[in-house]
């Protein structure tokens, strides 16, 4: 393929969304299926969206609009004369109730009505979602990659492309053969993250909404706070840990905050604990969610509110050997307070819940609305990228394969196709409500059953939510459905309580860089099996023992590689090859 260089400073800011899908259902298909997605989902609407600004600029990236004339996408398309395998991977959560992820009526929708009429054999390719590295390199050893490679996170992109698993693409051919997919990352800014050290790798699916993170939430025992005198959820750490100390001391629960092992890429998330204005060079060195920071000051704060929680007993003693299906089950047998999940019209555990505690109750716990002037918190929280997933093209695939998989990001991203692979089959997975917007049919279970989160993680690809309506009308529909409490204005309430956040700058998108950082690749998965290790230790130490044993920890923390990745990160931000703090 040809390579063109786009020299560009990072995006901006996303700066509109995408148009609602009109909405028209499709059939098709045949035989039962299901998906699996548990990343954060959002949804798009002109007139409800927040300010969507990025944290990164440097140029006014993503402005330029490749040349297509004589290109009309999809109606352009003829069959290529010899099939073409299209591999595309999909995540295998290992979610319990769902079949396979890579043969079910999705997949088989797909290839019925995408993969047949261009002499396209789809093939899914399941991803392990817990280890994504591991099952990509095993992939590449065996010379079989798909053809698309695709993740939420940049460093993974990054290093994908240093190792050789990717391919340079020519943005101008991209555009002829998907080009409302092409116009949309035009619109969004997003044409600065396609490149990295000069070369275009990558293409952008959409994320709107990313600075409100509204749909993963922390669900509560309304009837436990209604018996011991509170009326909502406290917002202060220290009124939080009188209630917690109330619930203990009344007999509803032992460990009121249960608790799940720490491990793996995105854990301790210490945007809370932050100081504000954020320091910038501290921001791109410290601030990335995949790697934890141990060393950094926020971390320090947030792990010693950790060891508080357990020495007052409010965490699960063996949080450490307890796994997040175990905690899970703690909260629906009513052994705990509260247990976080995604939104979805049907939440497994709170089914559950109600079926093992008919008298229960449940609250959304809101986002802090103010400061924390007894514990020394702010609310913050950690925003989304500002594009959705990452796709690139995998170096061992062919030209044809490659433009069969630009085919397909063009075809998903079609409403039509789009809307039926996001809602499913009007009259089995939904219906037309009087408002002209589809109403989930709640436990379906019959042959074209979605699996969690709606089959994300097929269309993922083009675009990281569903979207239909109002902001208040999408999340109407993702509020969990058929339970004797319904929380949508608590859900609603949470979101806009992010809004006011973000737009004090408290919503705080990770650093991402132009450049491929080789220390990130070489010791990214021995640091998050090591911290594990760490983490426990500074959880269960006695608090007077605290601060050394940080310290100390720290230092062989830095020592086994995590020194090397801040001073390289620091490198790029100091060369301009990082995205800034707006």
């Amino acid at each position: 393929m040809n390579k063109k260089a786009f020299k560009r400073a990072m995006a901006l800011a996303l700066t509109g969304v995408m148009a609602m899908g009109t909405l028209t259902g499709c059939g098709g298909g045949s035989n039962d299926g299901t998906s699996t997605s548990t990343d954060n989902a959002a949804s798009t609407d002109n007139a409800a969206s927040t300010d969507n600004s990025s944290t990164a600029s440097t140029d006014n990236a993503g402005t330029a609009q490749a040349d297509t004339s004589g290109a009309t996408g999809v109606d352009s398309w003829e069959a290529f004369a010899d099939n073409v395998t299209l591999k595309i991977p999909v995540y295998d959560r290992g979610a319990e109730g769902v079949p396979n992820v890579s043969d079910n009526y999705w997949t088989k929708w797909v290839q019925e009505n995408f993969g047949n009429k261009y002499n396209i054999t789809v093939e899914f390719v399941p991803i392990t979602r817990t280890d994504v590295l591991t099952s990509y390199s095993l992939l590449a050893a065996a010379e079989d990659l798909p053809t698309i490679l695709m993740e939420y996170d940049y460093p993974k992109q990054a290093q994908w492309a240093a190792d050789g698993y990717l391919t340079t693409y020519d943005l101008n051919e991209f555009a002829k053969i998907a080009p409302t997919y092409y116009q949309r990352m035009v619109d969004l800014n997003q044409l600065g993250y396609t490149e990295m050290n000069g070369d275009t790798y990558f293409a952008l699916a959409e994320r709107p909404y990313y600075d409100t993170a509204y749909t993963y939430v922390t669900f509560y025992r309304k009837d436990w706070m209604d018996q011991i005198g509170y009326d909502a959820y406290p917002e202060t750490w220290e009124e939080q840990k009188a209630m917690y100390q109330k619930l203990i001391d009344e007999g509803l629960c032992e460990h009121p905050l249960g608790g799940h092992m720490v491990s793996g890429a995105g854990v301790d998330q210490n945007y809370a604990f932050r100081s504000f204005p954020l320091d910038e060079e501290n921001w791109a060195c410290y601030g990335d969610y995949a790697i934890p920071a141990l060393g950094d000051d926020a971390n320090r704060e947030y792990i010693r509110r950790e060891n508080e929680k357990y020495q007052l007993g409010f965490l699960n003693p063996e949080y450490y050997v307890t796994d997040l299906e175990t905690e899970k089950a703690s909260f629906v047998s009513g052994q705990i307070f509260q247990f976080a999940g995604y939104i979805s019209a049907d939440v497994d555990f709170l089914t559950a819940l109600f079926e093992q505690n008919p008298d229960a109750h449940i609250g959304v716990q809101l986002q802090a609305a103010i400061d924390d002037p007894d514990g020394g918190t702010v609310s913050a929280y950690r925003a989304d990228n500002p594009f959705g997933m990452m796709i690139g093209f995998s170096s061992q695939a062919s030209e044809d394969e490659i433009k069969a998989a630009w085919m397909y990001m063009e075809w998903m991203t079609q409403e039509e196709n789009l809307f039926t692979m996001q809602w499913g089959i009007e009259g089995e997975n939904y219906n037309m409500g009087d408002d002209g917007l589809p109403v989930p049919v709640a436990d379906y279970n019959g042959d074209c059953k979605q699996g969690f989160n709606n089959s994300k993680d097929y269309w993922c690809v083009t675009i990281e939510a569903r979207n239909a309506g109002t902001i208040e009308e999408i999340i109407a529909a993702s509020s969990p459905k058929n339970l004797p409490d319904d929380v949508t204005q608590e859900l609603i309430d949470n979101y806009y309580r992010k809004v006011e956040l973000a737009k004090k700058g408290r919503a705080v998108s990770d650093c991402n860089f132009a450049v491929v950082l080789d220390s990130v690749g070489e010791y990214q998965a021995s640091l998050l099996e090591l911290y594990t290790e760490y983490r426990d230790q500074l959880t269960m130490c006695k608090p007077d023992e605290f601060d050394a044993l940080y310290d100390e920890l720290a230092q062989k923390y830095a020592n086994a590689g995590y020194q090397e990745i801040v001073e390289e990160r620091k490198e790029a931000y100091e060369a301009g090859q990082s995205t800034k703090l707006q």
